[in-house]
């Protein structure tokens, strides 16, 4: 149980400590917590501070209450992944997927390119250039929109990237590496925050009147001549959060 010293209050500690116990895998998806009132009396609390705590983690999509059952665990969302971890597991397992990740909606298609996409691809706006989009999800829903934007000479000469199916045997980059010799060499990303614009609502299957923050991240993948060869840009579903982990030399 939590510390008994822990000033917060008892529905934020009892969401706490199981929202611990989930992220840590102590207590498996599928799995059924105590009820309420087993909880309120191990932690010497009220039926109601108990419902509070277990409205939080259904809010965050940890847990869901089933009528006659009780509360089943949903397990932690996948976390929202950059270009460059999207291109680092593709290296390493061949499929851009996190864990508990899986994708659909593939399309691909050669289109006009918008003002911003141009300038990144070094081309006029209007200017054709493929355009792959796919949707990824995990047992809370959307994870991420992603769209990646290829120049439309890299297409011609890869032209599975311009239709709408799943790409087979690896990711776009594997691809274009293979059958152009251009690997991607350097990559700048970035990450930013924004109010979900009507556009972004639609393509994370949103209600049109929701208000919420989305993180947009971009990722521009270079080969050794300093030549573009992919755009990507992934808008995270509201609530996503980003991790990174790094080795700490000493």
């Amino acid at each position: 149980m939590a510390d008994r010293v822990d000033s917060r209050p008892p529905s934020v500690r009892i969401a706490a400590h199981y929202r611990d116990l989930i992220a840590a895998g102590a207590l498996p998806v599928g799995s059924l917590l105590p009820s309420n009132k087993s909880l309120a009396e191990e932690w010497k609390t009220s039926p109601a501070t108990v419902t509070k705590a277990m409205g939080k983690l259904t809010t965050e999509g940890l847990v869901r209450g089933i009528h006659g059952v009780g509360t089943e665990v949903l397990g932690s969302p996948v976390a929202l992944s950059s270009g460059s971890q999207r291109q680092d597991r593709g290296q390493q397992t061949g499929s851009s997927w996190g864990a508990g990740e899986r994708s659909d909606s593939h399309t691909g298609a050669l289109v006009p390119t918008p003002a911003d996409v141009a300038q990144v691809l070094g081309i006029k706006p209007g200017d054709k250039a493929g355009r792959r989009t796919r949707v990824y999800r995990d047992g809370h829903g959307i994870v991420a929109h992603s769209t990646s934007w290829i120049p439309a000479e890299v297409v011609a000469l890869v032209p599975e990237l311009a239709r709408s199916e799943r790409l087979q045997g690896g990711t776009s980059l594997d691809l274009i590496a293979r059958a152009t010799g251009r690997r991607a060499e350097l990559r700048r990303d970035k990450t930013g925050a924004r109010i979900a614009t009507a556009e972004d609502l639609a393509l994370l299957e949103l209600n049109s009147d929701t208000v919420a923050a989305i993180l947009v991240l971009t990722a521009v993948f270079f080969d050794h001549d300093g030549r573009v060869i992919e755009y990507g840009v992934d808008l995270g579903a509201p609530g996503r959060t980003r991790e990174d982990a790094s080795e700490l030399i000493q």
